[in-house]
């Protein structure tokens, strides 16, 4: 079946106008399911004047989050309406006659005007909202430093992919997708195993934890689980935000553990081993390498998908444009394939939630349930995390499953 340009960009405003309702009405159903009080089991580690800071939090990020997505969507729906993409294709075209370098050039102009429509947004996300919550530690200099870098990276990467991939399908046509999909295979290993070397160096520094009690505690525990540690280092995450986070990267014999400044300062000794033995878990229970593989299997079938619509006329036409153009068919692609997208990532995040829940029953029988409820219960109140979180929201959203939850398997006897 042949569809008209027409047909195509009514089909691709129904997406979109139904990813934004169906949205918009899972952070609405989110935000009435907060219960204005809790219970005395929750407020022994959760004080309650904490609790309603956190609603404030939550409530202020919602209704901040309707006010930039109906923008971003409203001005998807224009540029999609009144052909804008194809009409940047049509000034463009004129003046650069090499496909993929008219490509990098279509694609950087969108995404730089994207991010300088959307930069009031960033700053009152981070200067006023992060900051009114105790949590902004991001200066201007660091703010201005973190986007020119991330242009860079994305120039880099990005420029680099897209222009691979443009290339291939000059050269091989329909069937580019296959060599594609071992090249981007490559890629993202690659990226898990450099990812503390090359990568996150670029915006955080790294340093190695100190010898002392802790070391001796991370260093003891990977010896008696058999985890090939490499080394243990602290991130400086208070660069940007009081928010902690641990995690490991790299594939293969050799681990880094990074745990961010932060995540030091406000847990103590068994709590920090916990958090780690529950990171172990994750690579005992194979789940880096079943993500891994269930990633390239995604990339796969979304390329071969792509393979079928990649050189339309049709799919140009229906987004502006006055000839088939590869960029035009990537930027429809990724909206008609959304619908999938969404049922992929639905079950990547199902799969991660038992990931975690499998973790945790690691890090408790291997090490101690109640050091790791301590510290997940710190982490919570640290961050002001949602405790109530619709089952619906969690369903569509969460990668990790509720705290409550998390507790009440952990705390089992």
């Amino acid at each position: 079946m042949v569809f008209t340009p027409q047909t195509i960009l009514t089909i691709i405003l129904l997406l979109v106008v139904a990813g934004f309702v169906f949205d918009t009405f899972l952070s609405w159903l989110n935000l009435r399911s907060q219960p204005d009080d809790i219970p005395d089991s929750v407020a022994a580690f959760y004080d309650r004047e904490k609790y309603r800071k956190s609603l404030e939090y939550h409530r202020h990020r919602t209704n901040f989050s309707f006010v930039t997505s109906t923008f971003s969507f409203l001005l998807s729906v224009a540029m999609l309406y009144f052909g804008g993409f194809g009409l940047l294709d049509s000034w463009l075209r004129p003046v650069i006659d090499n496909e993929i370098l008219l490509a990098l050039v279509f694609f950087g102009v969108l995404a730089i005007a994207s991010d300088i429509l959307t930069l009031p947004f960033q700053l009152y996300s981070t200067f006023v909202i992060e900051e009114k919550y105790g949590f902004n530690k991001t200066t201007i200099r660091t703010f201005i430093g973190d986007k020119l870098k991330g242009y860079a990276v994305g120039a880099i990467l990005g420029g680099g992919l897209i222009s691979l991939l443009i290339y291939l399908i000059q050269l091989i046509g329909p069937d580019f997708w296959i060599l594609f999909s071992l090249l981007a295979a490559i890629l993202i290993l690659l990226i898990n195993m450099f990812y503390t070397t090359i990568f996150l160096p670029l915006f955080n520094k790294l340093t190695p934890l100190e010898d002392g009690e802790l070391k001796t505690k991370i260093e003891s525990f990977s010896k008696t689980v058999g985890f090939p540690l490499d080394n243990v280092f602290v991130m400086d995450g208070s660069k940007r935000s009081n928010k902690a986070n641990a995690f490991f990267s790299g594939i293969g014999r050799k681990k880094k553990i990074v745990l961010y400044d932060t995540l030091i300062a406000n847990h103590n000794t068994d709590e920090l081993v916990a958090v780690l033995a529950h990171e172990v878990g994750h690579y005992k229970k194979k789940h880096i390498i079943f993500g891994y593989i269930l990633s390239v299997v995604q990339v796969v079938f979304t390329l071969f998908i792509l393979s079928l619509m990649v050189q339309s006329e049709n799919v140009s036409l229906a987004l502006g444009g006055t000839q088939s153009a590869i960029h035009l068919n990537l930027l429809a692609f990724g909206i008609l394939f959304s619908p999938i997208s969404g049922l992929t990532g639905l079950f990547m995040s199902m799969y991660s939630r038992r990931n975690e829940f499998e973790a945790d029953a690691y890090a408790k029988e291997t090490f101690s349930g109640p050091a790791l409820a301590s510290a997940l219960k710190k982490l919570s109140v640290d961050n002001l995390s949602d405790l109530y979180p619709h089952p619906l929201y969690v369903f569509f959203h969460y990668s990790h499953p509720p705290l409550l939850k998390r507790l009440a398997v952990i705390e089992q006897s």
